[in-house]
């Protein structure tokens, strides 16, 4: 396992959650001088959206995300977005959050299966970070926090060699391994089966520095070439013309982790048979986890960074509905399998008192005391759930 595998999953998902809550919150949008007061203006998605990104590259934040670490545990990282989602004055109830997470994860699982070669998992990064900038580009302060994190991701794994990079691709994709949710996007476009599995193309430009297959050479032990015999792979692959910027600025060339929802269209999500099988079998949810005090310690740092501007006043947090109607929320919310639902997170671990005096100092920095109480409808905040651990 990769121990610098962390930031890259937590700005890449990060990154997919941006580009749906703006997609969403534009399709909700309404002009300002005809909005009600419980209804969306473009006024509110800029403020959310960059209450959300200032959160997400807080400094002291970032720096507990940078250090070298193994991935953690499904349910330890969602906390977290759930936490990020409702940095701002927007509301998510559960099936609504439940379905941004599986749009986050299927999205950036996608991406990691197609990368070329396993170093371009960090030009992914790069697009997702570029976006992340263009819906700041009207504040200097938070785009200055993206550019530093951009010169620390460069400063990280710049450096790092194809090894390690592999080991990397290949710590992502062991934590996507038993997730197979369908998206709507994606068996429209075919490039998933109804069983919630990824369709891997044979056709495209190859890796950057690799030939076309097609040929085989064979050499005698000079290490001079005797023979060449040609083959078929029945594919239609091309020589990449170039490989991508890795600089602050530059053209990326791959287009993993761009905005595939910048043309609206609408995005379902089901959990396939295969993905509620595997579910029902799981013993994630009532086995000791021994890794468990070491999560709850990450939690409470990653949590402990993550400074919530809270808003004064009487002003109530909006609503946002990732469904189509309330109805077809509330059906998600009746259907989804009990062990794929985040709300509870369930750690079982030895009693030790620094870490509960860290937690209950961590607890206390959540607490809101200048804004009213809301209603279940409008979702559960961080507070709630981590009274439930």
């Amino acid at each position: 396992m990769s121990v610098r595998s962390l930031p890259l999953l937590f700005l890449n998902l990060g990154g997919e959650m941006l580009y749906i809550l703006d997609q969403r919150l534009r399709a909700q949008n309404i002009p300002a001088d005809k909005a009600r007061k419980d209804e969306w203006t473009e006024v509110d998605r800029k403020r959310v959206m960059n209450d959300i990104i200032a959160t997400m590259f807080n400094k002291k934040f970032l720096e507990e995300l940078f250090k070298p670490q193994e991935l953690y545990s499904k349910k330890a990282l969602r906390t977290i977005y759930d936490r990020l989602a409702h940095a701002s004055i927007m509301r998510l109830n559960q099936a609504s959050m439940d379905k941004l997470y599986d749009l986050m994860t299927m999205a950036f699982k996608y991406q990691v299966l197609l990368c070329p070669r396993p170093k371009d998992v960090l030009l992914v990064t790069f697009n997702h970070l570029d976006a992340i900038k263009d819906f700041i580009r009207d504040s200097p302060t938070i785009m200055n926090q993206v550019d530093e994190t951009f010169r620390q991701v460069i400063e990280v794994y710049g450096c790092l060699s194809a090894g390690e990079f592999h080991l990397i691709r290949q710590t992502l994709l062991i934590f996507f391994q038993d997730m197979h949710i369908r998206v709507s996007i994606f068996l429209k476009d075919k490039v998933q089966n109804s069983n919630g599995r990824f369709v891997l193309p044979i056709s495209g430009p190859v890796p950057w520095g690799t030939e076309v297959p097609g040929l085989i050479r064979l050499f005698n032990n000079k290490g001079e070439e005797v023979k060449k015999v040609e083959f078929k792979h029945g594919g239609h692959y091309v020589r990449a013309q170039s490989e991508g910027s890795f600089d602050l600025y530059g053209d990326r060339v791959l287009k993993l982790g761009t905005n595939m929802y910048s043309i609206s269209r609408p995005v379902e999500t089901h959990v396939s048979g295969a993905s509620k099988n595997s579910a029902l079998n799981t013993k994630e949810r009532t086995a000791p986890n021994p890794l468990a005090k070491e999560e709850l310690n990450f939690l409470a740092r990653l949590m402990g960074g993550m400074e919530i501007n809270k808003t004064s006043g009487p002003e109530p947090g909006f609503r946002l509905n990732l469904f189509t109607t309330d109805e077809e929320e509330e059906h998600a919310a009746l259907t989804r399998p009990e062990e794929l639902s985040y709300q509870v997170i369930n750690i079982q671990a030895a009693q030790d008192q620094q870490r509960n005096e860290e937690l209950t100092r961590i607890m206390g920095e959540f607490e809101v005391h200048d804004q009213p109480q809301q209603s279940t409808s409008k979702g559960d905040d961080l507070l709630a759930m981590m009274d439930e651990l």
